[in-house]
């Protein structure tokens, strides 16, 4: 039975007919997916020291394992959400979760570094660049009005718990069981994924015209990608301009300590590739070609601000999720496991907000939500910053991680909601692929800076606070010298004289604390700044009571009295068409 009401205000237009009967299911599929992928981004940190034992190895090659998987990943995000468009969501998410799964096995019984790389970081990695696209494609051609509300809210909540969860499962199975079993998670949901996917999803629509892959688009893209991101991600390692130390692949050296530093010139790569890409999309389009990025679509300002929204936002959420634990393993001295459990309520708090602004958008409006979660983020990190010293307990953290959690499961899940509600069925793997790609960029850059001001101010307070030590003055050039090397993670030697040794830590737990600070400081500023640009998004996004229809052409609305099987040419879908 159809229901269909008038365009006026707080109306609701519904076509039962058309509803798919098997969308719940495929949402819950859909975020059991993307629980994994999140997951796998945070769960192996905390094994880092197990498996450096396990395999007598050395701490860059492990690296390689965690850093590898988050470059796969950001440089494909974009390519796979094109394939989505090309080939059918479905299809291409089941392949990715195959892929996924076989990264996972080969990685859990993986018998060196280079197995683990191989499954981990480059199996795993492009499983996961065609399948997390995917989840929000599907979910938004599956979901609409304040279905579709509650279906990304739930999505964002299952990525920001997973976030969460990662250090602490990490941590349990580690310790009590093997790190192998963090893997082995996978082995044991992606069949299942797999299998749900092929019995409830629906094969979804694709374009009437036959698309093709722009495959000089997709190398530019992932070329500038992949230096970017790394040139962000290591910066800090090897050295802004100064070597820190030799470029090493698989334990050979390719770039030696004695050349300047290899970040510049892998940062060089990146505009020129992306500038490329621009102009090679850009020439399709006016060929009449497909192209890989429709540059159009940054005419809808609620893509084009939302995704610029996303980029900053997500620098600023690494000021948590990076300085803060760091600060309570290195300046309370808590273990991993302990750690997680700590910062757990972050991930209960997100689910809360998530389902809460699911339900409120159809009140207050999903752009309203948006500014109302970045607020809260905000609010959250300042009582974080009020609440950091040496002497913090875990009541005391809990208001800061509460209004956090809120404002990540306000925001988030709802800003994806707000970057996809006006793009064509057509452009929508991409899209979300995009939206992804932009918040893993954003999240290098926060790192990179956050990393950055923690370890400037972490050694300039470090080196006041140990110059005013009652120690030895050999003792104290000792400290400073390991301090200007390490950091943070510099300890006084065995040898030390424990008076002496206790003063130094102290004073490194201070810097640290002050370091955190200022971390945390830049990371309100970020997302303050993010609350700002969202109110660049227009409130004319698709909701419960205001659905709007677009002509692809002009990129205006059409009025509401108009029937959108009069349309459906414009859009260039063919709905007797699926995928299969």
């Amino acid at each position: 039975m159809s229901r269909r009401t008038g365009p006026r205000a707080g109306t609701e237009i519904v076509d039962d007919e058309h509803l798919d009967p098997t969308r719940w299911v495929t949402l819950a599929i859909s975020i059991l997916a993307a629980f994994i992928v999140v997951l796998d981004n945070t769960v192996l940190n905390v094994a880092i020291p197990t498996i450096l034992r396990d395999f007598n190895t050395t701490l860059p090659s492990i690296e390689w394992v965690v850093t590898g998987y988050a470059l796969t990943f950001a440089t494909l995000l974009i390519i796979g959400g094109r394939l989505g468009d090309v080939y059918g969501h479905r299809k291409i998410f089941i392949i990715g979760l195959v892929l996924f799964g076989v990264g996972s096995l080969l990685a859990a019984l993986s018998q060196n570094v280079a197995q683990l790389i191989v499954g981990e970081a480059i199996i795993e990695g492009i499983g996961a660049s065609l399948m997390l696209p995917a989840t929000l494609a599907i979910l938004s051609g599956t979901f609409k009005g304040r279905e579709r509300a509650t279906a990304f809210a739930a999505w964002g909540a299952t990525a920001g718990v997973a976030a969460a969860c990662g250090p602490v499962v990490g941590g349990f199975l580690t310790t009590n069981y093997s790190w192998r079993w963090a893997f082995g998670i996978n082995v044991i949901v992606a069949p299942l994924a797999i299998v749900g996917a092929v019995m409830f999803m629906s094969a979804g629509i694709r374009s009437a015209r036959k698309m093709t892959i722009d495959v000089t688009g997709a190398i530019l893209v992932a070329v500038g990608m992949f230096t970017l991101v790394f040139a962000l991600s290591e910066g800090g390692t090897y050295g802004w301009w100064e070597q820190i130390k030799p470029f090493t692949v698989f334990g050979t050296q390719v770039w030696p300590s004695s050349w300047p530093s290899i970040i510049p010139f892998v940062l060089l790569v990146s505009p020129i590739a992306l500038t490329a890409f621009y102009i090679v999309e850009k020439s399709k389009v006016r060929q009449g070609k497909d192209p890989l990025f429709v540059f159009a679509d940054l005419r809808f300002k609620t893509y084009r601000y939302g995704l610029l929204t996303g980029v900053v936002v997500a620098m600023g959420q690494l000021g948590l999720s990076f300085a803060l634990p760091l600060f309570l393993q290195d300046g309370k001295h808590l273990t991993a496991a302990v750690n997680g459990l700590w910062l757990l309520p972050s991930g209960v708090f997100v689910i809360i907000g998530a389902q809460a602004g699911g339900r409120l958008i159809h009140r207050f409006g999903t752009v309203n939500i948006v500014r109302v979660g970045l607020a809260s983020y905000a609010i959250g990190i300042a009582f974080i910053v009020q609440a950091i010293s040496l002497d913090i307990t875990w009541y005391e953290l809990l208001p800061g991680l509460a209004f956090y959690g809120l404002g990540i499961g306000l925001a988030l899940a709802q800003l994806t909601n707000v970057i996809l509600s006006e793009i064509p069925a057509d452009s929508s793997g991409v899209a979300s692929g995009a939206n992804t790609a932009c918040r893993q960029v954003g999240s290098a850059l926060g790192v990179a800076v956050i990393g950055a001001i923690i370890t400037a101010q972490t050694a300039t307070r470090g080196k006041d606070l140990i110059q005013a030590a009652d120690v030895p003055g050999g003792l104290k050039q000792q400290a400073l010298a390991g301090v200007k090397a390490l950091g943070a993670n510099w300890q006084p030697s065995a040898s030390v004289p424990a008076h002496d040794a206790q003063l130094l830590r102290h004073a490194l737990e201070q810097a640290v604390t002050t370091g955190t600070r200022y971390a945390l400081v830049f990371a309100i500023v970020v997302v303050g700044a993010g609350a700002l640009l969202s109110f660049l998004i227009p409130n004319r996004v698709e909701s419960p009571t205001e659905p709007v229809l677009h002509d692809l052409e002009g990129f205006e609305p059409l009025p509401m009295d108009v029937d959108p099987e009069l349309i459906r040419p414009t859009l260039g879908i063919d709905a007797t068409r699926s995928v299969h």
